[in-house]
């Protein structure tokens, strides 16, 4: 068995995959005509979007995320954090922590993308 997807719910799939370009440059591996899926190319584990209004239609009751109360995060490894935060926050994220360096050796910052979703943008861990 193998992690494939990771899929996060979301108002507005095709204008989530666009701020996920301009902020993370990430490209779009797919979108559905219908605008209610899609994926971006991260490797591997796929990030996919699918909007509340489709999971609401297939039974689900989606809630909506809290970055002051994050249940999880997105985190993407970077050599330069400073500068991943700073394209972050200019594509339209939210600016939860400013970019720190950690007492295990690492440097990280979180932002909260449109959608509420925390992303933290970190350096390789040093082993």
């Amino acid at each position: 068995m193998k992690l494939r997807y990771t899929i996060l719910y979301v108002a507005d799939v095709p204008a989530t995959l666009d701020f996920y370009s301009r902020a993370f440059g990430l490209e779009t591996g797919f979108l559905h005509e219908s605008g209610d899926y899609g994926e971006l190319v991260t490797g591997d584990t796929k990030l996919a979007f699918s909007s509340t209004g489709l999971m609401t239609e297939l039974g689900k009751s989606p809630g909506t995320p809290d970055p002051a109360h994050p249940v999880f995060e997105i985190a993407f490894e970077t050599d330069d954090v400073r500068a991943a935060f700073d394209r972050a926050r200019d594509a339209g994220a939210s600016a939860v922590q400013e970019p720190r360096d950690e007492p295990w050796g690492q440097t990280t910052a979180y932002v909260a993308d449109p959608n509420g979703y925390l992303v933290e943008l970190c350096t390789p861990v040093a082993m």
